[in-house]
């Protein structure tokens, strides 16, 4: 068994991770400027004035800047969970990942033995075309040391980043051939991709798996989509797993692809009761086909509203575990010092009327904690310990039993692992199995030299010697669980982090899904060995 501090730690940890997932929020564009909202009034002056005192008069050398942080901070924290404000020194890397791009030299790197050592180059990237590989060592960029003991990523990122165009001359060291060389790279445009990975499942069912609602989301989603039906895909698994959301817009877009013209995708209510109605067009191009989507409890905001859209006009199956229930708006104000407040402006409703969004009427802290509180309710494992209240029952066209308040509730449940089997998912999705493979292939990458991709796939099997060196780098790192019992696993995710940095990311994900509890369930549904799926109509429900 793991031991007890990890396996009370875990809720927390995931809990953690949701409150900074979420902080990308969602967003959405209204007609009014924050110019007209803006009006002279006895509350603004106060605070003014009391600003101007302490900068003035105070006796005491003050930095009234992190003042009104922390009390734009204080306000926010009486509004919602969702409400939140973004410093100056924070809003460029919220930016880039809304937007799904950056400037920079395209690698993925690990501070190693205190050296930036390049795990992968972005293909096609400013990088990648001037021959950089995985392995090799970045000493210095325009003889600015980048190497040393706790040298700050965030410096590192800052040498590497810059203007689109601009060129920075890197002092390489390449171990494989034991020499150090200079090569100047252009910098250039590199994506944050939204679509970790697309592939074929089975022959005719597509796999898509969305990470997050950037402006680059759809784009990317329509691209992995079409590739899909080429290869023949005439069904569809979307992945929304862990997807905390992003932008309105994109949810919608996305929605739209499988509803027919004039179907209601949400519909949004602001503060003077004004509605807004979304609805899909003749657009779609996977309209009246197969399609399932995995949501779990972190899939949350515009994840939710494009599982609601389908769930309430009764298209596709919805296969997971309840979502986290965010059903705000939020938009993004300027403040004008470089900072931005993301206010809620609006809910939003699924199509047959209810609104998901968890109370928050007790504070942040009783907000996420209710969150925690599902993994010691048992709704993590079973269907029937999900409670909701009968009044938020609402009925989809087809007669389908959905509920409000607190999340989508799957129409086909699939219940949580095991602490060791979530503990390998999360060695995988924190990057611990990743760093390991990193050091191995630093030690024996020629071995790998002789594979092919499809070869990799079909033959390479991770033998003993290696997991047992993987038991002892967990042990070293204070890791303690029953290794042996999930062998099986482990040597499947080790199998899938070396092809991920051999190959891509596709590879990982398809070598994974043997793995994948949820995937297996679908494929059970496609082939009808389930004939009663079991459906939110079962909740029972409390008032």
């Amino acid at each position: 068994m793991m031991n007890k501090k990890y396996s009370a730690l875990f809720p927390l940890i995931i809990a953690s991770a949701l409150a900074l997932g979420f902080f990308i929020g969602g967003k959405l564009n209204f007609n009014d400027s924050p110019e007209r909202l803006f009006s002279t009034n006895s509350k603004k002056d106060k605070l003014n004035r009391l600003i101007d005192y302490i900068d003035y008069e105070y006796v005491d050398d003050v930095n009234t800047d992190s003042i009104v942080d922390v009390t734009v901070n204080s306000i926010l924290e009486k509004l919602d969970p969702h409400s939140v404000y973004i410093s100056e020194k924070e809003m460029s890397g919220v930016t880039e990942n809304m937007k799904g791009d950056f400037v920079g030299i395209g690698i993925n790197f690990y501070s190693y033995h205190d050296t930036i050592a390049v795990i992968k180059t972005v293909k096609d990237g400013p990088s990648f075309v001037k021959g950089i590989l995985p392995g090799d060592r970045i000493l210095m960029a325009d003889k600015d040391t980048l190497y040393g003991k706790d040298f700050p990523s965030e410096i590192i990122v800052d040498k590497l980043k810059g203007i689109e165009g601009s060129s920075v001359t890197l002092t390489v060291y390449r171990k494989a051939e034991n020499r150090t060389f200079d090569v100047k790279v252009r910098r250039g445009i590199v994506p944050l991709k939204s679509v970790d990975a697309f592939y074929m499942l089975t022959k005719d069912i597509g796999y898509i798996k969305v990470n997050r609602f950037a402006e680059s989301t759809y784009k990317e989603f329509k691209d992995a989509l079409v590739r899909l039906q080429k290869r023949g895909a005439k069904k569809l698994v979307l992945d929304l797993r862990d997807n905390p959301g992003g932008y309105l817009g994109m949810a919608e877009e996305m929605a739209d692809e499988f509803l027919e013209d004039g179907k209601l995708i949400l519909f949004t209510k602001n503060k003077k009761g004004k509605i807004n109605k979304s609805f899909a067009t003749d657009e779609g191009s996977f309209e009246d086909k197969p399609i399932y989507v995995l949501i779990n409890e972190r899939s949350a905001s515009a994840s939710e509203i494009v599982a609601g859209a389908l769930q309430d006009n009764d298209v596709g199956t919805i296969v997971g575990r309840r979502s986290f229930g965010k059903g705000l708006v939020q938009r993004e104000m300027a403040l004008g010092d470089g900072s931005a407040v993301r206010l809620t402006v609006s809910r939003y409703y699924t199509p047959t009327g209810r609104s998901i969004q968890k109370t928050y009427a007790n504070g942040t802290k009783d907000y996420y904690q209710r969150f925690t509180d599902r993994f010691h309710s048992g709704e993590m494992i079973s269907v029937d310990s999900i409670k909701v209240a009968d009044s938020l029952k609402f009925t989809t066209p087809k007669g389908k039993v959905v509920y409000g308040g607190g999340g989508i509730i799957p129409d086909v449940f699939v219940p949580i692992g095991s602490n060791e089997e979530e503990a390998v998912e999360s060695m995988d999705n924190l990057g611990f199995l990743s760093f390991f493979v990193f050091e191995h292939l630093e030690d024996d990458r020629e071995r790998y030299a002789q594979y092919s991709q499809e070869e990799f796939v079909n033959d390479f099997r991770v033998d003993d010697i290696l997991f047992e060196k993987f038991v002892e780098y967990s042990v070293n790192r204070n890791l303690r669980m029953n290794f042996y019992d999930y062998e099986k696993s482990i040597k499947q995710f080790l199998k899938a982090n070396i092809a991920e940095q051999l190959f891509n990311t596709n590879i990982h994900a398809k070598i994974k899904a043997d793995e994948d509890l949820m995937l297996q369930k679908v494929l059970e549904l496609d082939s009808g060995s389930i004939i009663e799926q079991e459906e939110s109509s079962r909740i029972k429900a409390s008032n």
